[in-house]
């Protein structure tokens, strides 16, 4: 049974926060929309899970996920708990790709751990998270990305069912341009939603 959790202070917290998360499917096109993002002045933090498998690449060490799923997740969180603790130098919006939310959520979903709930309260995004949709036109694997188009597709249905439990509001990215990606995105972040042709 699903447990439904909001943090008591949602309001004064989330819509205030200045760490926006953009999850949803692997392959989806996040990393070339925060590319944009960064292009534009805009402090991006690299998805934790894409530079610890290059480490443990480099390293010859087995926290990979299809070595050693649950450590390389229990590290992703370490890495992600790192990440928001250096961004709250910066000024302005701070963008995410990935985060704390899609490891606790997949270390849960993979060992029954309960440590999403636990860490996510204390650790929050701003209230909109934004979501690459699944967009097979666009996929591809590579050395990192490992896992078939199902698995990816899976890991957003699950993110998508997860992030209203968490209180928070999962948007989907329209399958447009990075730039035009871009502007959906901070249109809504300053509340104002662009039609989308």
């Amino acid at each position: 049974m699903a447990v439904l959790f909001v943090c008591p202070e949602r309001k004064g917290i989330l819509l205030n926060s200045r760490f926006v998360l953009i999850s949803g499917c692997s392959g989806g096109g996040k990393s070339t929309l925060l590319a944009e993002l960064r292009a534009r002045g805009y402090p991006v933090v690299e998805e934790p899970g894409r530079r610890i498998i290059a480490e443990e690449l480099v390293s010859g060490g087995n926290a990979l996920p299809w070595v050693d799923t649950a450590a390389f997740l229990r590290r992703a969180i370490d890495v992600a708990l790192k990440d928001m603790a250096i961004a709250k130098a910066h000024s302005g919006w701070v963008f995410f790709d990935r985060g704390l939310v899609d490891a606790a959520s997949a270390l849960e979903a993979l060992t029954g751990e309960p440590v999403l709930h636990p860490v996510c309260a204390d650790h929050r995004y701003h209230a909109r998270v934004f979501m690459t949709p699944p967009w097979p036109e666009i996929y591809v694997t590579d050395t990192e990305r490992r896992h078939d188009f199902e698995a990816a597709t899976a890991e957003y249905q699950r993110l998508t069912e997860m992030l209203p439990m968490l209180g928070y509001d999962a948007i989907d990215l329209p399958k447009i341009s990075p730039s035009a990606r871009v502007d959906f995105l901070l249109a809504t972040l300053d509340g104002v939603t662009p039609p989308v042709a």
